[in-house]
């Protein structure tokens, strides 16, 4: 997850370098060229440093598979799922920005984040260690899939994928899986993650007086997880448990702002939750109201 993560933030960085360029009305060529080459050498590079970073140091098999579904609360697959989304608006945004096709910023932009992932579970299913998951396969389908069919619906984003996240105890329990500082746990720990689904009211609703940026919000966590699967070792207090949340949010790139630094500010920070009240309902039979959640 950390991987993913880290390579979204690289993508959402080259993508606003290209705002200080204005938008190619054609095709530009040599826009899309230099596109298409620096996304295969990133594509190219991530995967043959993953490879020598991480799996050769484990044990190598034949390709398989492995049901992880059950771990995690499925988290795991929700940060797949806007990873997915993410990586594949960033590769549809820059096409756009060289003057593609509509058509084409769908078919090699928006399916890229889905195409690099599967890639991989590929190399998840020649290590023994882990094997290719279904599930996290299903995930990225699905990030893909509310990306292009928002496109081919509307033809804007009106729902985008959000991130907050709390620190918890659980990580001071096993900070090797679960993070030994802020920034790993940001990235590691489930257990204060919360993924939201954001909807921009307005962009439903264009003759009404909402504010533009105003958006509802719906989130899903999981809390009470030392172990991806139900462990026996288990030190937690509490069972782990899902959370379902009600909030509301800002869409960002709708804050009317002259500033051209700020709206790429903006765009680059709009996968973040902001900070609101919020209700929150979990299995263990609680409803909670949060005054100010993030």
């Amino acid at each position: 997850m950390s991987f993913f993560v880290a390579l979204f933030f690289t993508f959402s960085f080259c993508a606003q370098n290209t705002s200080f360029f204005k938008k190619s009305d054609t095709l530009h060529k040599k826009r899309r060229n230099t596109i298409v080459i620096a996304k295969s050498v990133l594509a190219g590079g991530s995967l043959l440093a993953l490879h020598q970073l991480w799996y050769k140091d484990y044990p190598q098999s034949s390709f398989h598979f492995k049901n992880d579904n059950n771990d995690w609360k499925q988290m795991d697959k929700v940060g797949h799922f806007m990873t997915s989304y993410y990586v594949g608006k960033i590769g549809m945004e820059t096409l756009d920005w060289a003057g593609v096709s509509k058509t084409n910023q769908l078919i090699y932009g928006a399916t890229y984040g889905f195409a690099f992932l599967t890639a991989v579970e590929i190399l998840d299913g020649f290590s023994r260690e882990w094997g290719a998951s279904p599930g996290d396969i299903l995930a990225n389908a699905a990030g893909t899939g509310l990306l292009i069919g928002q496109e081919l619906l509307w033809k804007e984003q009106r729902i985008t994928v959000k991130y907050s996240f709390n620190q918890t105890a659980y990580a001071k329990q096993r900070p090797n899986t679960l993070g030994k500082n802020y920034l790993q746990q940001a990235l590691k720990d489930y257990n204060g993650q919360t993924y939201w689904l954001s909807a921009n009211i307005w962009s439903f609703n264009k003759k009404g007086n909402f504010p533009k940026w105003l958006n509802v919000a719906v989130g899903y966590g999981a809390d009470g997880m030392l172990f991806g699967s139900e462990n026996p070792q288990n030190l937690s207090l509490q069972s782990p448990y899902r959370q379902f949340y009600l909030s509301l949010d800002i869409d960002l790139v709708k804050v009317p702002t002259k500033s051209k630094f700020l709206k790429s500010v903006f765009s680059v920070i709009n996968f973040i939750k902001i900070p609101a009240p919020s209700l929150e309902i979990n299995t263990k039979g609680q409803v909670k109201f949060h005054y100010l959640y993030f």
